[in-house]
């Protein structure tokens, strides 16, 4: 069987080479790929897509694996075309990763525990007040989309909430996400696993006078093996969303002495060179696990058209 997949990886931090192993490895198996399919590129006409002179809709299968270019024309193309061929990841599961009020909501009816939170209506003061009461003078205002910590902001007290809601209500939010802030000790677990397999784990530390451990937010990584605890409620947790590749955060409530799931990334990166140079020596597993992935995925795909 000779297939053809496309791919659209980040190209920083080790990516371009993370991505010739995946070329090379899927090469081996008679699997041909096209890289640099980057949405942004493409149109729309007659019932196909085109981005590089390729027609999207005659792959047998499309990675898209780049977080920090994602625009909202790209994801709605790439939901577009997941309707025709196999995604990974699949659109559905994806979209729901990217919603924090959604994917806790979906784990917290699972029994997979969550930071307590609470979704207002742009006008509920009276329910935005409630929650930092209920939750002891602190919470943790979140965008429900976005990722690396971006317009994430703690509220300390009452009062700094009445300073904070004028500029809310100028927003064009419809509705505000919120989390009880939870007494942690300022690190993460961050939970590989592809195709329900664990891959690997390593931890994060916020910078000093700081508490979020999102690297673009300045925090820094560290080797740290994860109990089977941890691993288990990954599993769960990426299971439940439908993720085939996905990066469970996790961090330990002191106060309620128990592990909690922040959120689930669709796109967790592969260890950078740096990061491999401390330790983390997981991607030559996960290539071999996307590569799996991707052709038993194409191998269903081939004997559904046949």
């Amino acid at each position: 069987m000779t297939a053809q997949v496309g791919l659209w990886l980040y190209q920083n931090g080790g990516g371009a080479a993370i991505e010739q192993q995946l070329v090379s490895a899927l090469a081996e198996r008679h699997i041909d790929c096209t890289t640099g399919l980057n949405l942004r590129d493409a149109f729309a006409r007659d019932g196909k897509i085109f981005c590089n002179n390729q027609i999207m809709e005659d792959l047998d299968l499309f990675l898209s694996y780049n977080a920090g270019q994602q625009s909202q024309f790209q994801l709605y193309l790439y939901e577009a075309l997941s309707q025709q061929i196999p995604t990974i990841n699949n659109y559905a599961a994806f979209a729901l990763s990217e919603d924090k009020f959604k994917t806790s909501h979906l784990l917290n009816s699972h029994g997979i525990n969550t930071p307590d939170y609470r979704l207002c209506h742009k006008n509920d003061t009276d329910g935005l007040k409630a929650a930092i009461r209920d939750w002891g003078g602190r919470l943790v205002y979140k965008p429900t989309d976005g990722w690396g910590g971006v317009g994430i902001v703690k509220i300390e007290s009452e009062q700094a909430l009445d300073m904070l809601l004028p500029f809310l209500s100028r927003t064009d939010l419809r509705y505000f996400y919120l989390e009880r802030f939870i007494d942690y000790d300022n690190t993460d677990f961050r939970i590989d696993i592809v195709d329900g397999q664990y891959i690997g784990c390593y931890g994060r530390q916020a910078p000093k006078d700081d508490w979020k451990t999102n690297i673009t937010s300045g925090g820094s990584v560290f080797v740290r093996e994860p109990s089977d605890e941890v691993v288990e409620i990954a599993l769960k947790a990426a299971a439940l969303v439908g993720l085939e590749i996905a990066g469970v955060d996790l961090i330990y409530d002191r106060e309620r002495e128990e592990y909690v799931v922040l959120e689930i990334n669709g796109i967790p990166a592969f260890a950078t060179p740096e990061q491999e140079k401390l330790g983390l020596n997981f991607n030559s597993r996960k290539v071999e696990a996307i590569t799996n992935l991707i052709e038993r995925s194409v191998i269903k795909h081939h004997s559904k058209v046949a």
